[in-house]
């Protein structure tokens, strides 16, 4: 079921009697009881000052459209909301409000923010049919609830976005790569700990533990990405053979993508730790295939079907299932803290009193 306006979303919403699996583009493989409802039809630009790095989009507007739009003006979505169609082996298009919803942030997050942090209001409809909007087009503070922060990472739970008001940034002038080859674990994260420790305004940090090589990227005016790059060879050099890498956008593409576990077989989990945890937890996991970004603060984990990696942790953090071959009987979301979990229970009641908007999904 696709809705073609905010209006008749609203409707469909009020009148429902039984539970709505949300969707955006369909393309996150999520599956919760109730008929699907996407956001597909409620797609266009609404409004893009260039000027003012300023852009109003449908939520159903796909993602590649807007990156094309962008493109035009030299500008881009800097949070590289990530594709992970190739991972979960999934078709449709990664739409704009499903970015926002899943909070979707790419490797640039250690340097410019989430996806969540470029979002500046919102529109949606909520679980009694009623269309609320919240925020501008420029940030401000705000009192009461942040519907805006809210909504981004909600997975839909507790409204359906249908409009949302963005901050994008002007594209790099250039970007280049250094890669620390044959490094094992603590000293490919010790040297992206180094670079992001250092003045030179890193824009990615990654470490792929099966090649046994550490990523990071630096990006700006050509100029200064030279001299950035040369210190920065500089002070890895203790850490291992560092190379600058061809390819460097397609590179950080493939990063943002997992290329490197697609195909893999397993369930996928995803962990968010403290960086210098990641040392000891890896090999505590029992992983088929790992990958880490964000310094090594977000691990990407394939393990055998069936397997409660949170069960495994040995230090504090975040486990997420994105993908599970089957059914599996483990919860997508990790279990919230009671008083968090008393929040959102709330949270959920007063924007989703009947509990129709992809029930269990959060818990």
């Amino acid at each position: 079921m696709t809705a073609q306006s905010e209006a008749e979303l609203a409707d469909i919403i009020a009148g429902a009697h039984e539970p709505l699996c949300i969707q955006g583009g369909g393309t996150r493989g999520v599956s919760v009881p109730g008929e699907v409802l996407t956001t597909q039809g409620l797609s266009g630009v609404k409004l893009y000052e260039p000027g003012a790095l300023t852009l109003v989009v449908g939520a159903g507007t796909p993602v590649a459209e807007i990156e094309t739009l962008l493109a035009a003006e030299n500008q881009r979505l800097a949070f590289e909301p990530l594709d992970l169609r190739g991972l979960l082996g999934t078709e449709g298009a990664p739409t704009i409000g499903g970015a926002f919803a899943t909070n979707a942030s790419g490797p640039r997050r250690i340097q410019c923010g989430a996806a969540r942090d470029f979002l500046l209001g919102v529109r949606f409809v909520d679980g009694r049919g009623e269309v609320l909007s919240n925020g501008g087009r420029v940030m401000k503070n705000v009192t009461g609830y942040d519907l805006v922060k809210l909504m981004a990472g909600a997975h839909g739970t507790l409204g359906v976005l249908t409009e949302v008001s963005l901050k994008v940034l002007p594209c790099a002038e250039t970007q280049t790569t250094l890669a620390v080859r044959g490094v094992d674990l603590p000293e490919g994260v010790a040297a992206l700990s180094a670079a992001l420790g250092s003045p030179y305004d890193v824009t990615g940090a990654a470490y792929d533990p099966t090649e046994r090589v550490a990523y990071v990227r630096l990006e700006g005016f050509e100029g200064a990405v030279r001299y950035r790059a040369e210190a920065l060879r500089a002070l890895l050099a203790p850490f291992g053979e560092v190379e600058e890498v061809s390819g460097s956008e397609e590179l950080w593409r493939d990063i943002r993508d997992l290329k490197a576990l697609a195909g893999v077989e397993g369930d996928v989990w995803r962990l968010s730790v403290k960086p210098s945890d990641a040392v000891a937890l890896i090999p505590a996991l029992g992983a088929t295939r790992c990958f880490c970004d964000w310094g090594g603060g977000l691990i990407w984990a394939v393990t055998p079907k069936g397997v409660d990696l949170r069960q495994r942790m040995t230090v504090a953090g975040h486990a997420t299932l994105i993908r599970s071959e089957g059914r599996s009987p483990v919860a997508r979301h990790h279990p919230e803290p009671a008083p968090l979990a008393a929040i959102s229970a709330g949270l959920r009641q007063q924007f989703d009193p009947r509990g129709i908007f992809n029930p269990g999904l959060m818990g």
